[in-house]
């Protein structure tokens, strides 16, 4: 390497350790941001070459991720804290009480279970209130920088690409087949993502429209929920099992809570759920990665169990990438058969 090089890979490294330093509370909204704009990028090349303007489509394309993400992020945040907000104390102490009682039918249990159900372990209970409600700040926050990122970058996607590709130690051919196939498994995520939360939305929805719950409201949280890995829309359903065990009837519950298991958790999410990705994938888009669809799958959940909620779009970026990367290092490394 000349003096000249060795100077200007220095300086560069600085230049990035400089522009990290500043920009690291901005980095994870814009770097989804960038898988969002690749996993739309046909649907915005389209629109564009339709109405002749990239200004246009790429605000359409923002406005839509808005209402995606805002929208019912808004209804919960006001509609669903102020159920929270005004639940009466005497609710949850019903509640426990109920549950100390039944436990306490049990001979092992017997004895062991405290009867007295203090006023300030339930109040405990709503001062988590505040932690959600600092973290639904920052979402929102997060969500419209991610907004602001995408339409930026939807509109100078070209310049933004050619750049990224520049960047890859790569040949032009190599560089733009990773980044093909990471555009194509996030077209693939997003909109399985988009399906499969909708999908188990409305079906708890009509579970809890039936018990005369507010279902609008119950189906849109599952829906957020059902993101959450492992525990997923139990975040919903046994608080709302738990109430209709106190307040309706016990079969009430138990169907809700059967429903919710057998329905949502076992048929919808582990068997529907792949079968929808390969759908998206083969039927809808035509895609031609060669990723399989339970990788993707687990891919989602690993991402959102490493990252939290934006971990959705960040893991199977990853796991594309690192695909990509192997294949790449299998074809220049790897030694010819005999």
């Amino acid at each position: 390497m000349k003096k000249n090089e060795y100077i200007t890979a220095v300086l560069f490294s600085f230049a990035i350790l400089g522009a990290y330093s500043i920009y690291k509370p901005f980095l994870l909204s814009f770097v989804v941001a960038l898988l969002l704009t690749m996993a739309t990028a046909n649907l915005h090349y389209k629109l564009r070459d339709k109405i002749s303007s990239r200004y246009v489509s790429s605000l359409i394309l923002s406005f839509l991720l808005l209402i995606i993400l805002f929208v019912p992020i808004s209804y919960i945040a006001t509609i669903g804290i102020h159920y929270m907000v005004n639940i009466d104390k005497e609710i949850i102490t019903n509640i426990l009480s109920k549950i100390i009682k039944e436990l306490d039918k049990i001979p092992m249990l017997s004895g062991l279970i405290d009867y007295k159900i203090e006023s300030e372990k339930v109040l405990t209970l709503f001062s988590t209130l505040k932690d959600v409600g600092t973290t639904g700040v920052e979402f929102v926050k997060n969500t419209f920088l991610v907004t602001l990122f995408y339409y930026f970058i939807n509109l100078y996607s070209e310049q933004f690409f050619i750049l990224i590709q520049a960047l890859f130690p790569l040949s032009d051919k190599k560089g733009t087949k990773i980044l093909t196939e990471i555009s194509s498994t996030m077209e693939v995520v997003f909109y399985s993502i988009i399906v499969t939360a909708i999908f188990e939305g409305i079906l708890f929805g009509l579970i809890s429209s039936y018990y005369n719950f507010n279902g609008l409201l119950l189906g849109t949280i599952y829906g957020f929920a059902s993101l959450i890995p492992i525990i997923g829309g139990a975040v919903v359903w046994v608080p709302v099992s738990l109430y209709a065990w106190s307040y309706h009837t016990d079969n009430s519950a138990l169907v809700i809570a059967l429903y919710s298991v057998i329905v949502i958790s076992i048929i919808a999410d582990t068997f529907i759920k792949p079968m929808i990705i390969k759908y998206i994938k083969e039927d809808i888009l035509r895609s031609s990665i060669k990723i399989n669809e339970l990788l993707i799958f687990f891919s989602i959940l690993a991402g959102m169990s490493s990252y939290g909620f934006w971990g959705m779009i960040l893991g199977p970026a990853i796991t594309a990438f690192l695909i990509a990367i192997t294949r790449l290092y299998i074809d220049l490394y790897a030694k010819e058969s005999p």
